[in-house]
């Protein structure tokens, strides 16, 4: 057994502030010379590109269902070996959702830390708290932090309104020096964020007056570790996308492949003319619809992609990665720009959510668990290949195959089946 201090971060809701306060501890206990593991609960791609900036370190998703319990299980009980805190991120409201961030606060005895958006209201926040805490057996809520909170006054009324089982953990102002800007699929990803090490810096700053500074008590973690895998991908070089376009991988995704045996070498679809040496390609989902005009211009990548296509190499295209693979694109201002075609048809973006939650794959290479989030719409004359399913048993997204390419709005977890996510990137027909 191990033991590390830890603290899942939750709220009653999501826009609480949650993320900022995890990056404002994650680089608070940094900066005092700790090592901060962070962790998001559901899928995400946004939240912990902000987190692995504020401490450092990769950050892995766990979700009791897309990633299962012994995957969560067994990157705990790693990060518990070489880490001085572990901080756990919950997804919307801390009982939202079948599985809940509750349902994995419980179920390995994380202590929770509730972050409450405090700006419209004083007293009412302590019986939130409670609430909170209380809502359900099993759920260990010690502290709380006010986010939002309007004067050394006001962060009084709010710390007095706390029941004695609950600690106060301080507050962040409302400071927009420390906000976090936002689009259609959430937070803008950190290499669109001017400034957002100095952002990091004041929020935590602004943390370190607080007991927030001081750590948590130590959670116990079980022995547990993943998989010995396979080099069923030895010698195989795979061809990430990564750019402003294609940014939505999870580290246990290249961690997987990896593992296997795989080489992953990364490009840019929008800047580079041509892929690298390569015996598949990978393209994950992203802002292809933002810089549409970029991608049509980019003619030579368009062929590279078609011939690795032509010549029978594996190809998998995740959302928007699928979606720069279309005939056209046609974005949020109604402008249509011509994509790759190495699929028929036209994909358009609109206001309203198209889909959003977590699916499961049943494809010839096996199972895949995985998660969808996308305001696109597609138009094509494919046939489905298969049909991803939600957990309850509702049809799902649409996944089409040409030759050796598949293509669905599904973000896979690699590590939900391993075999079959090799599988996909196989050499071979």
């Amino acid at each position: 057994m191990r033991r590390c201090p830890a603290l899942m971060v939750a709220a009653p809701a999501s826009g609480q502030g949650k993320t900022t306060v995890v990056a404002a501890l994650a680089r608070l206990h940094r900066l005092r010379g700790r090592r901060v593991a962070v962790f998001k609960c559901g899928p995400d791609f946004l939240d912990p590109q902000i987190h692995a900036l504020a401490s450092g370190r990769p950050v892995h998703t766990v979700d009791l269902w897309m990633t299962g319990e012994a995957d969560i299980a067994a990157r705990l009980y790693a990060a518990a070996a070489d880490a001085d805190l572990i901080l756990i991120e919950s997804v919307m409201g801390l009982y939202d959702g079948t599985p809940s961030s509750a349902d994995i606060a419980r179920r390995f005895a994380l202590p929770v830390l509730a972050v409450i958006d405090a700006r419209a209201m004083a007293q009412t926040f302590g019986a939130l708290a409670h609430g909170l805490k209380h809502y359900r057996d099993g759920v260990d809520l010690t502290a709380v932090i006010a986010n939002r909170v309007g004067s050394e006054r006001h962060a009084d009324m709010l710390r007095d309104s706390l029941p004695a089982d609950i600690a106060w953990y301080g507050g962040l102002p409302r400071d927009e020096r420390i906000a976090l800007p936002e689009r259609h699929l959430g937070l803008l990803p950190v290499a669109e964020i001017e400034g957002l090490d100095g952002q990091l810096d004041i929020a935590a700053q602004l943390l370190g007056a607080s007991t927030a500074a001081d750590l948590p008590l130590a959670a116990a973690f079980e022995p547990a570790a993943l998989p010995s895998l396979p080099a069923t991908l030895a010698g195989v070089r795979i061809a990430l996308a990564r750019d402003e376009a294609f940014c939505f991988v999870y580290p246990a995704n290249i961690d997987c492949l990896q593992a296997m045996g795989a080489r992953i070498v990364e490009f840019s679809p929008l800047a580079d003319a041509a892929l690298p040496d390569c015996d598949a390609v990978w393209l994950p989902g992203g802002y292809p619809e933002l810089h549409a005009a970029r991608w049509q211009a980019n003619a030579a990548m368009h062929a590279s992609l078609r011939a690795h296509h032509a010549a029978g190499k594996p190809m998998l295209a995740e959302c928007g990665g699928m979606m720069s693979l279309f005939d056209s694109l046609t974005d949020k201002a109604g402008v249509t720009h011509a994509a790759a075609a190495l699929l028929p048809g036209a994909v358009r973006m609109q206001t309203r959510l198209a889909a959003l939650g977590p699916q499961q794959l049943d494809l010839p290479e096996g199972r895949l668990r995985g998660h969808t989030f996308h305001f696109s719409t597609t138009d094509t004359p494919l046939p489905v290949t298969a049909q991803a399913v939600t957990p309850d048993g509702r049809a799902g997204e649409a996944v089409y195959r040409v030759g050796r390419l598949t293509a669905s709005y599904v973000h896979l977890y690699f590590p939900s089946n391993p075999a079959a996510a090799a599988a996909l990137f196989a050499p071979g027909p």
